[in-house]
Order: C-alpha cells, then structure tokens, then sequence
C-alpha cells in the first residue's frame, strides 16, 4: 500500500470513531436494556462449576481425585446460593456408574471417585452441576471425557483403524481393522473373535472371523442413515487361550469420511456492497476440526477471495459481497479432492457488525451499513457490550454514512467473552459478535521449591506465593496436584482448566476442541485462532426478543441449601391432610427422632438435614385426631438425563494404546500392593463350598447381627400371600398370630415387638398394614439369648422385618397406611489423599513407590501474606515431576500455575 493511501486509511478510522458517541444508561432504548439485563441476573443469576483433576486420565484401581469451584456472577465470585453438588461417573453408554452429593462451603468442595479392579476400560464422563444450574440446561453443567484403561482384569489390549467407502444408495461402508495384543504389544495371532456392531444398545451387525498373524481381523458393515449422527460400539469376543475368552469395546466415532463445511458472516449477514468477514468451519464426522483451503468464487465462476490460514479447522475470508451476485466455496479436502459449497446469499439492505481485538490495549468494533439505509438519513442505531447480563459499554449515532466505528479501551472489560449487539433505535437486536477480551487481571501464582533436582523418596516443600494483578497479597482457596509426568504425559493444550472452564466453554454452547489451546501460551496466533472460534461458535445464555419482552425462563429447580426431605399428607382421594402430625425416624448412626406439622395444604418439610449415603428413614403421618390412614407422598427431584455426550469428538478409539506405559505402571503398582495387603482391591478367590443352617439375610436391622435369630424367613414365601400374617402362619415356628399381632408360645400374653428396617413400632402395630410382597425376609427373635438385647420391649419377642430395597437411591416403598420408607441421596464422604512418609519409621519402606500422582492437596489457603506450602515425599520413579496449582480468591480473581521439578 502506497503512503498516501495509508495515510487516508487512517484519517478515515480516526473519522468514523468519532462518530460513535458514548451513551448515557439512561437513553431509551439501551436504558430498558440495562434494566432487563439487570433484572436477568438478579432474578436468575448463573452458577458455573468447575472441576480440578489430578491427572488427565486413570486406570482400573486408581482414585480419581477432585476439587469443585462453584462460582456466581460476572465477576467470578464464590457462590453462596448453593450448598449441594452432584457428581457423577458416566460410561460410555451413558448410564450414570458412581453418583454422588457433597456439601459445599463457600462456593468450594471436593472429593473422589474410586475405580474398582473390575471397572471395565473405555471413556468415561466426569459431570458436576448445581440443581439450581438446571434451569440453565445442562450444556452449563461441568461434562469433562476421559479415559480409563484396565490392566489388572485385562489381558487382551485394542487398536482399531477406521477406513470408509461409498455403497450402494450412497450409504457408507465401515471397515474396521483391529489389532488384539497384550500389554506388552505381543500379537494375538489365529485366534477366534465374534462381534457384534450396536449403535443406542441395538445389534446393526454381527460376525465371526480368525485373527491373521499380526493379530489383526476386519469387522464391515454398512451404516444406515440412521445410524449416521450415532456413536456406536463393537463389542467383540476374542477367545484368547484354551477356555478363555475376553471381551472388548471399540467405540465407533465416525461412520463416514465425510466433511462438513459451514459459512457464518460476521455479525450474523452478508450485506451487498459492504466489506466483511465470513467465517468458516470444516469439521469431520468425527467431530474434530479438519484443516482445508480453498477459493471463493461468484456465479461468474470469478476468484473473489482465498480461505485462508486454519486452525482446528476455523478460519476466516474477508469480502465485500456485490448485489445480484451469488458465491460458492470450491474447498480442497486433505485427501486431495473437492467440494463446492454455497455460501449465504447477501441481504440488499442491512448492517454489518465487525470486531477487532487485535490491539493489546483496545477494541476497535466497526459497523458498515448498505447505501439505501444512508438515504434515508438520520436513523439511529445502538451498540450495547455485556458480559453475563453486565453493561459494561453502551454507545449510539445517528447513520450519516456507510461506516461508523468505535475504539474502546479493554480495561473497560474482565478478561472473557463479551458479547457486542447492535440495536435499532426501537430496542431490535440487528447483528451480534463474541469477542474474547484479554486483560491481565488473573491472580499471579509463584510457585517454587527449595531447589530443581530432587532424589527419589527425597522430601520436598513447595511453596505458593499468591497475588493479584496489582502485586497485592491475597487470600485464597487452592488445590494442588503433583504427578509424575514420565509417567502421565500431558498434552497440555487438550486439557480442561479453571481459566478455559470459567472464562470460556462455560459460556459457549457445543463442543470446543483443546480448549486450553487458547491459554496455556497466548500469542497474537493463539488470539486469532480464538477470534475464529468465536466467529462460528454460538452464544445462547438468553435470547434478546425474549428478555426485552420480559419473558424469562421459568425457575424450576430450586437452589439447594442443605438435605431435606419433604412431602405431602393426604387421604386416600387425594385430598391434602391439613396439620397432619409427621415423624421422621432413623437408626442409623444412632436413633433419632423429629417431628412436626404439616401446614394447611398438609406440606412439610425437614430442612439442614446431614446424613450420609444408605441412610434410611421411616416418615410416619397422622391426622389431627391421631388416624393413620393417610398417604405419604415424598417430594422427588429426578436426576438430569445423562443425555448424549456433548465432548463426544473426545472419545479416543484406541484407549489402551495411547495409555501404554501408564497401564504397565498401574499393573506394576496393583501387583505390589496386593504383595503387601495395601490398597482397597478385590482378590479373586477359589470358588468354596459353605453349608450353613440359617443363610443371613442380605439387609437387616437386627441387633444380634443379620442372621443371628432363632428362625430366619426369606424369599418368594411372601409374594402370594394376601397379608402378611397368613404368611407367616404355620411357617414362623412357635408364632400365633391374632388381629395383626404376633405372640411367641412362650408369653401369650405380651405381643411381639415388631422392628420395622430398624425402627421399634408402637404396640399397637399390625403386620397387615405392611403388604407381604415388600418384604424381603424376617427374623424371629424368641428366646432370651437373642431378645436380651432388645431390654423389656423384648419381652414377649421380636419378629425384625426388612423391606426390600428398590434399585433407585431416592425410592421410598409404602407398606402400611400412614407409613413409608425412604432411601435418600446422603452426603459422600470424601476420603483422604494418602502418600507415604519416609521420615516415618511405621511407613514400608521395602514396598516399591509406584504412584503417579505424588501429591494431591484440594485445600490448600493463601495466608493474609499470599503464602502457603505444602511437603510430601517424592516416589521411587525419576524423571520430571509436574505440579499444577489452580484457585480462586475472594474477589473471583482465578488463577493457575505450572511448575515442574526433576528428580534423578
């Protein structure tokens, strides 16, 4: 460009920017659009909640190790508006394997998974929400994929390689090559496999075949349309060695070769004769970005423009559409071929919105318009930039020429997605741009050892130095994890972080590949790249039409602030039991007992409630005149649906050969555990014959000890029965039973006291009010050695009755009139990380050190100085130790920190 046509180009943006005018928040219509964004947050603030793991993937045996950051608002802060969070282990079929609920404090919280030996291989979902977070959707939620391998149970290892072609009706052909091995990559050669290829659980296609003699057999089968949007599985039986067989999952991510191509004008239009850019994305079916080039031509088969640079991907042209024209993208695929594609018809009369956040230091947002809506002259427009429902800039002209433009300064914004709306002057949103506004604002995490080189076993003391962007001290809340990384090598652009979590896929729909791409290294590539994800990425927390007409969402999960367990009385029409007296008993850990009254609709509730998981409750409700024949109905909140995985393209297809050397570490460990009778494992056993008198029930309240009863009285004896006394008649030795109640032979007068899942009953109890199919086994109690210790209500005997147990963990069963059973979700609790201490003469020191996460600490606080340390043992591995330091301060300052140490 020659000097005198840059010198023009600058005057004219130094123009333009003056144009655009800062607006007070008063001016309508931006004030009523401050005021329902004001009203959106305070009415329906969003909750984010993000989940620091101690390492990227795990193996059958291992802990899975976590800490929770739930924050609220714009700026990050801790939440206080919920004190329950759920967690949960996903597997491949979506099904929910590990749930559980832990108490938060102040926006913080942590805990674990353990993965049992058996845990099959395969890729897993880590997901963690609020219940209030539902009313968002569950694209909010915490869903993080990850893979667990199995080296303990597992001798037969899988690498599959995919290959597509075109079949009759233009359907696609599979082939899947996959290669059997074992640990050590040793061939299983000649061997017999059968499979059985399904897509949502159902059989598309089965098969028998032999190994060849690199251990490798060919599985083909056709995919149907609608099998083609679809993750599916081969699960295939490979009969190893003499009598034994194994069974292996591959997971099918793609069904075809084909790529999809998608054009998104910046701003939302293509406007004619206004300059532009066009977004565009190209994605495999695997889900994951594919790097193409190609040229944008018009209906004259003209070149117009070249796609340029791609990254995952995403790229972006820059045109200036002409009127009565219509353009084509001719895209050159990584194999070579071609494909055409349509690009967006441009509108005749529009806006076009267009943001640059190329300059460290300002925001350069440019708004083009076509010719006619500049002669019509004097038409206003508004510019409103916010971040999760807070202005933080407002700005209006009146339309005098085709291009308007304003330079903002970034320290008006946090660092994060800001979202830029261009309105016309009656309040219609006309164009929207996502920017990502980098500012350094984050905490300044120092992390440093007493020196670099350690020796195995050596102990070190890490120390944390926490500041704000001001070199200010702060106090905060931090989790640190240290792992081996000889061991488990990362790849530290593909990991889920506090600040990729927080700062960006919480506010973007769909999937973001290696999302910390965009953090671990920022440069002025890595902000174009992310410029680019933001051109095609949407944004959907609200919908404008519906917030300015004062249409929100409706409320339906309430934000938990402890247990509870609440219902309502009502007759057996239906009808509400006002003041109904209701009690709440339990025995587990110890008796208690609490009553109250239901209100005028027969509602109650029994708030900041703490117990753990497998607590059972009886709920007992009466009328105001003391009559039980009322019916309980519980409150129940169902869990989300696990729906289908939303990261589904981070599904790896050969787990076991990407985690080689790790599951070859975790056998290693697993062996010498067991050696030394450490570690929570399962051991196989041989199978032994036991014959015993009485079999003790599998759940059971007794005292004595489940069993430990004159006569035990179980199975299928009391599903035919009408009541449960006439079950029992003739079949409980030495029982009579008269009007419901039972008397032993040896005190006729003094009935039986009944104890019903651990709760005593009053005497004046019937058995005929609990019905006999829920009853999974009873225990006579009759003479003095077992009735002891039920002091004098014993007396007469006790018959200790169990209900059986329903499958759900929040199934309660009604068995009697004004009496149910209830097995709420409880409170998990969270175990301790343990580590060796060699200072310590009670430690093993002959047990081989294997571990690969050295250290996890998930509470470790700042002082009113900024610091903190921690000490722990090194293992017995060397090589480079990886320490990983994320947290939060009280301001929502985030922050994380990378450090690495060797040891020799």
């Amino acid at each position: 460009m020659k000097p005198k046509k840059i010198l023009s180009l600058v005057a004219t943006v130094l123009s333009v920017i003056a144009l655009f005018v800062f607006a007070r928040v008063d001016d309508d219509p931006i004030k009523k659009i401050v005021t329902q964004l004001n009203k959106w947050t305070d009415e329906d603030p969003q909750e984010k909640v993000y989940l620091h793991l101690d390492k990227p993937y795990y193996a059958a045996g291992d802990d899975i190790w976590f800490k929770a950051y739930i924050t609220i608002g714009v700026n990050h802060q801790l939440s206080a508006l919920s004190s329950v969070l759920n967690v949960e282990l996903i597997d491949d079929r979506d099904s929910i394997k590990r749930a559980i609920k832990l108490p938060v404090q102040n926006g913080i919280t942590w805990g674990d998974f353990n993965l049992p030996d058996s845990l099959a291989a395969g890729n897993y979902r880590i997901r963690a929400y609020t219940n209030y977070m539902r009313n968002a959707g569950d694209e909010y939620f915490f869903d993080k994929t990850i893979q667990i391998g199995n080296a303990v149970n597992n001798t037969v290892f899988t690498k599959a390689v995919y290959t597509y072609t075109t079949a009759p009706n233009n359907q696609q052909k599979v082939n899947a090559s996959i290669t059997y091995t074992d640990l050590n990559g040793i061939a299983y050669a000649n061997k017999e496999v059968s499979y059985d290829v399904q897509f949502d659980g159902r059989s598309a296609a089965r098969g028998k075949g032999i190994t060849d003699a690199n251990g490798v057999m060919n599985v083909s089968f056709t995919a149907t349309a609608a099998n083609q949007l679809k993750l599916g599985r081969i699960v295939t039986n490979i009969k190893y060695a003499d009598k034994k067989v194994s069974t292996q999952t591959v997971a099918v991510k793609a069904l075809s070769s084909k790529i999809d191509i998608q054009f998104f004008p910046e701003g939302g239009n293509m406007v004619a004769g206004v300059r532009g850019k066009i977004g565009f994305k190209a994605t495999g079916a695997d889900g994951l970005g594919v790097d193409v080039k190609g040229i944008i031509k018009d209906n004259d088969n003209q070149d117009v423009a070249r796609m340029g640079a791609t990254h995952f991907g995403m790229g972006y042209v820059v045109m200036m559409p002409q009127a009565g024209k219509t353009y084509k993208a001719v895209v050159t695929l990584p194999d070579g071929s071609e494909s055409t594609v349509t690009l967006p018809v441009a509108a005749a009369s529009g806006f076009l919105l267009s943001v640059n956040t190329a300059d460290p230091s300002t925001v350069l947002v440019k708004v083009g318009t076509s010719q006619d809506i500049v002669d019509k002259g004097n038409a206003e427009i508004n510019l409103v930039a916010q971040q999760n429902g807070k202005v933080y800039y407002a700005a209006k002209t009146h339309i005098t020429s085709a291009s308007f433009a304003a330079s903002i300064p970034k320290s008006r914004f946090p660092t994060g997605l800001v979202q830029f709306t261009l309105f016309s002057s009656t309040g219609e949103p006309l164009n929207e741009r996502l920017a990502f506004i980098r500012n350094p604002d984050e905490l300044k995490l120092g992390i440093s050892t007493e020196k670099q080189s350690y020796t195995t076993r050596e102990k070190v003391k890490l120390n944390l130095a926490a500041k704000d962007a001001t070199d200010k001290p702060v106090v905060g809340s931090f989790s640190v994890a240290v792992t081996d990384e000889t061991k488990v090598p990362v790849d530290e652009t593909a990991e889920t972080t506090i600040l990729s979590q927080l700062l960006l896929t919480s506010d973007l729909k769909g999937y973001i590949e290696k999302p910390n791409y965009y953090f671990t290294n920022p440069t002025e590539q890595t902000n174009a790249d992310l410029d680019a994800l933001l051109l095609t990425q949407g944004y959907r927390r609200f919908v404008w039409k519906q917030l300015l007409n004062d249409v929100f969402p409706p409320q339906t999960f309430a934000a938990e602030k402890s247990l509870t367990i609440s219902g309502t009385i009502k007759t057996s029409g239906g009808k509400p039991v006002p003041k109904a007296k209701v009690m709440l008993l339990s025995t587990s850990g110890g008796f208690f007992v609490l009553d109250t009254v239901a209100d005028d609709q027969g509602r109650f509730i029994y708030k900041n409630l703490i117990f753990k998981d497998s607590v059972r409750f009886i709920v007992q409700a009466r009328t105001q005149k003391n009559s039980k024949y009322v019916e309980i109905e519980l409150d129940r909140v169902a869990p989300p649906s696990t729906g289908k995985n939303k990261n589904a393209p981070d599904i790896q297809v050969n787990i076991s050969n990407g985690l080689s050397d790790y599951l070859k570490n975790s056998k290693s460990q697993y062996l010498e555990q067991v050696k030394y009778g450490v570690g929570n494992h399962a051991t196989a056993l041989k199978e032994v014959v036991i014959t015993e008198k009485k079999k003790a029930p599998d759940v059971s309240n007794n005292l004595n000890g489940a069993g430990n009863a004159d006569q035990v009285l179980k199975g299928d004896i009391f599903n035919s029965c009408p009541t449960l006394s006439q079950c029992l008649n003739g079949r409980a030795s030495f029982v009579i039973f008269r009007d419901g109640q039972a008397f032993s032979t040896r005190s006729m007068h003094t009935p039986m006291l009944i104890v019903l899942d651990g709760m005593q009953m009053s005497d004046d109890f019937s058995i005929d009010d609990i019905s006999a199919a829920d009853v999974e086994s009873i225990e006579v109690l009759r003479t003095t050695a077992y009735t002891a210790i039920y002091g004098g209500r014993g007396a007469g005997g006790v018959l200790v009755i169990s209900t059986k147990r329903g499958g759900s963990d929040t199934n309660y069963t009604r068995y009697a009139p004004g009496i149910v059973t209830y097995s709420p979700k409880g409170y998990y609790r969270s175990r301790e990380f343990y580590a060796p201490k060699y200072d310590d003469p009670k430690t093993n020191a002959k047990m081989a050190d294997l571990r690969t996460t050295i250290f996890w600490k998930p509470n470790m606080v700042t002082n009113k100085d900024g610091s903190a340390s921690v000490e722990f043992f090194n293992a017995d591995a060397k090589g480079t130790y990886r320490v990983v330091v994320e947290g939060i301060d009280n301001d929502g300052h985030i922050g994380r920190q990378v450090y690495r140490y060797n040891v020799e």
